[in-house]
């Protein structure tokens, strides 16, 4: 028995919609990246992105557990010497919703080059409207 290994041209990529008003940041981050990786096809390989595109609307409804509405915090660095920014959970879901979507699934891909090719396969929108009707996307139940 062979091991099947894709070639990008043999790929049909899919683009799903997803609903994320009332869903659990966590447990929708973790799904989204099963997608984009491509390990929900039975043609997945690790080399190439044979993961679908996904679009997410409505992020400015998602939610959380717990406390971490108040407590969790988001750390970056501008790269200058003490250069350590931090902005709560709250004051990024108020200012910019789509970010929240992003780092989450970005956590959760695969550190590498290949890391940034799948994660522009994903595209967040605060309310109901997208650029993406010609593309025909399906809803996707998470």
């Amino acid at each position: 028995m062979k091991s099947l290994s894709l070639k990008d041209k043999q790929l049909k990529k899919r683009w799903y919609i997803i609903d994320a008003s009332g869903k659990i940041l966590g447990r929708l981050a973790s799904k989204i990246a099963c997608i984009l990786r491509g390990k929900a096809n039975p043609t997945y390989t690790p080399n190439i992105n044979t993961g679908d595109y996904i679009i997410v609307i409505n992020a400015k409804h998602i939610k959380i557990t717990g406390n971490k509405y108040n407590n969790k915090l988001y750390y970056h660095h501008t790269g200058f010497v003490g250069g350590i920014k931090c902005i709560s959970f709250k004051d990024l879901s108020n200012k910019n919703p789509r970010k929240l979507i992003e780092k989450a699934v970005k956590g959760m891909l695969p550190k590498g080059p290949l890391s940034s090719v799948i994660h522009a396969n994903l595209k967040v929108y605060e309310d109901e409207s997208h650029f993406h009707q010609a593309q025909d996307p399906k809803l996707l139940l998470v």
